[in-house]
């Protein structure tokens, strides 16, 4: 009955991480103070943070409050990290207008609409993807990959805020370039009030982020700037304004819902899904690695991000991801578990209940300022350059990555480098790394021969091991590299020994192009001798019939062992071979 007992409170925890940290008796008084001061200060950072991305996004700002609301609630309940904090960000919300605005103008309902039917469909993918267990499919995208598609989708966003940032209307171009070639040929429309408050805060926001992390820089040049427009009426001046914000909770709505509507949805549905989970789950085991307080478990990790997204568009919240910048202010202001992130919910409330009336006279340029540095650090120089001294086919999908992104679009830029990685995958996977090894004198280990020249080298046998599975891939180069080797001997050599320690896997293939080269050394009498082969592998020689076709005498466990094997067999067939001929000799004399 008890351990009956016990499994469901399991269960439960497994489900529902958060009850884990009260029925341990983790939680106390101190924890929670750390939590209270923890949720106070993201909040305070979150709030501005919400409405600037809400805009980026091209929803009115109060939808990007609505999505730190149910969201972070239901996370903090499902989630497995204690310290990630999600809500609105940028990258998120630039991946949603670049793909809703192909359907939709921002900011018109239709969009609103269409933003909130994208944010159930990828809540409902990411669930999906996590009872069926498939975490493991965010690895298809390379680091490589998300380093340049962020780091173009950050100069993307940048563009997209000259606008606010400059104070004149600039049209709505299809490519980047085309939207910098006319804010400088218009630069002198600027309206410099405006420039002058955007570039006055995003250095006071800077210093005051060198001065202490978790100061709530943004949220202070925001009220400073907006009791400054207000009361000099800066926007009768050209200075635009948020102007007005609804005040209240979020009302139960059912986002419209069509087929058509779906279709034309799951481009940007799919990117950030992914691309969201793989930035959330980064900074998750970040911080997981940082304190070792916790596990993180990728698949409730997609549930609960899913059923935050699900719930949420229901209460009008766009798409919320995870923020590295909120995480890591959350894990320095002592945040220990998620109850930190119900807090910073709270906050959020309070401010759309009682404050949305100061709202009114934000100015856009003082957003566009908090956006800007935000996206910033986004732009992973170092990054590239690592690449390139580290390895350059890296280097080379990130930098088409960005400029595929720059060029083509935030959705076609991640497919170009998705599909580019795979293409590199496909073609190293199909010339693997395959090293004819000798003996180190004196020892019993055998290397590669183009890193020790001076070993040993055995004209009876040749040594060959091959560094990957055996595909249809690479069977043919595998097959071609093998034969190469042989006939570059002066004389064949009396046995091959494979060395198969790290073919993990072979398809039927491989197992065919194995067949032919074991009749290709019959027919030059040189007997194949396979080494360290792997369980899996073995089993499925057997079942092929080429184990009993090979004979289970030539498998062994070392080259130590299969050397041993041959040299014993050339001894004993040079003694044969001699007394043979000591035979015809004196069956000749005696003639």
């Amino acid at each position: 009955m008890i351990n009956k007992k016990n499994r469901k409170v399991k269960t439960l925890h497994k489900i529902i991480p958060v009850f884990q940290f009260f029925s341990n008796k983790e939680y106390n008084t101190s924890v929670f103070k750390k939590d209270i001061i923890a949720g106070i200060t993201v909040g305070v950072i979150l709030i501005p943070q919400a409405i600037a991305y809400a805009l980026l996004m091209g929803v009115p700002p109060i939808y990007g409050l609505y999505a730190c609301l149910v969201p972070l609630i239901l996370y903090a309940f499902f989630g497995t990290s204690r310290q990630l904090s999600i809500g609105p960000v940028a990258v998120t919300a630039i991946l949603v207008m670049s793909g809703v605005s192909q359907l939709a103008d921002p900011f018109t309902d239709k969009f609103i609409e269409l933003v909130l039917f994208a944010s159930l469909l990828i809540g409902l993918l990411q669930i999906i993807m996590s009872v069926l267990q498939m975490g493991f499919l965010v690895n298809l995208i390379s680091q490589p990959v998300i380093s340049g598609f962020i780091s173009a989708a950050a100069i993307i966003i940048i563009v997209s805020q000259l606008e606010e940032s400059l104070g004149f209307d600039i049209p709505d171009f299809k490519y980047t370039h085309e939207t910098i070639g006319y804010a400088i040929s218009h630069f002198l429309d600027t309206n410099w009030i405006t420039f002058t408050i955007c570039i006055i805060s995003i250095a006071v926001i800077i210093l005051l982020k060198k001065w202490k992390q978790a100061f709530p820089g943004a949220l202070t040049v925001l009220v400073l700037a907006t009791v400054a427009t207000y009361f000099f009426e800066l926007n009768e001046k050209g200075v635009a304004i948020i102007e007005e914000v609804p005040k209240g909770l979020p009302s139960f709505m059912i986002p419209e819902m069509s087929y058509e509507t779906m279709i034309a949805l799951i481009p940007s549905v799919l990117t950030v899904t992914f691309i969201g989970y793989v930035g959330s789950i980064g900074i998750a085991k970040s911080m997981q690695m940082k304190n070792r307080d916790h596990v993180i478990r990728p698949n409730q990790e997609l549930f609960a991000l899913g059923i935050a997204k699900v719930i949420g568009a229901f209460f009008q919240a766009v798409p919320s991801s995870g923020s590295y910048s909120r995480t890591a202010i959350n894990d320095e202001a002592g945040g220990k578990t998620t109850v930190s992130s119900i807090i910073t919910a709270v906050m959020v409330l309070l401010s759309v209940l009682f404050l949305t009336s100061f709202f009114h006279y934000i100015p856009k340029a003082v957003l566009a300022a908090i956006i800007l540095v935000s996206v910033f650090g986004l732009i992973n120089y170092s990054e590239a350059k690592y690449l390139f001294k580290l390895r350059r086919r890296d280097f080379i999908v990130m930098t088409i990555t960005f400029f595929g992104t720059l060029i083509f679009g935030v959705e076609n830029g991640i497919f170009i480098g998705v599909i580019l990685s795979f293409v590199f995958l496909q073609y190293y996977s199909s010339r693997p790394h395959i090293a004819e090894l000798v003996n180190i004198p004196g020892t019993s280990y055998y290397r590669n021969i183009n890193r020790f020249p001076d070993a040993v080298q055995s004209e009876e046998y040749l040594i060959i091991r091959f560094d990957n599975q055996l595909y249809f891939g690479n069977a043919s180069f595998f097959k071609d590299t093998i034969q190469e080797y042989v006939s570059s001997r002066e004389q064949a050599p009396k046995f091959l020994i494979l060395d198969n320690t790290n073919m993990h896997d072979i398809d039927s293939t491989g197992l065919h192009v194995l067949e032919d080269i074991h009749e290709y050394l019959d027919d030059l009498g040189v007997q194949l001798l396979m080494v360290g082969t792997i369980g899996p592998v073995r089993d499925f020689l057997k079942r092929s019939g080429f184990t009993d076709k090979l004979g289970v005498a030539h498998y062994y466990l070392t080259i130590s062992d299969a050397v041993a094997y041959a040299e014993n067999k050339i001894k004993h067939e040079s003694i044969h071979e001699a007394a043979v001929q000591f035979n015809k000799n004196r069956r000749s004399f005696l003639d």
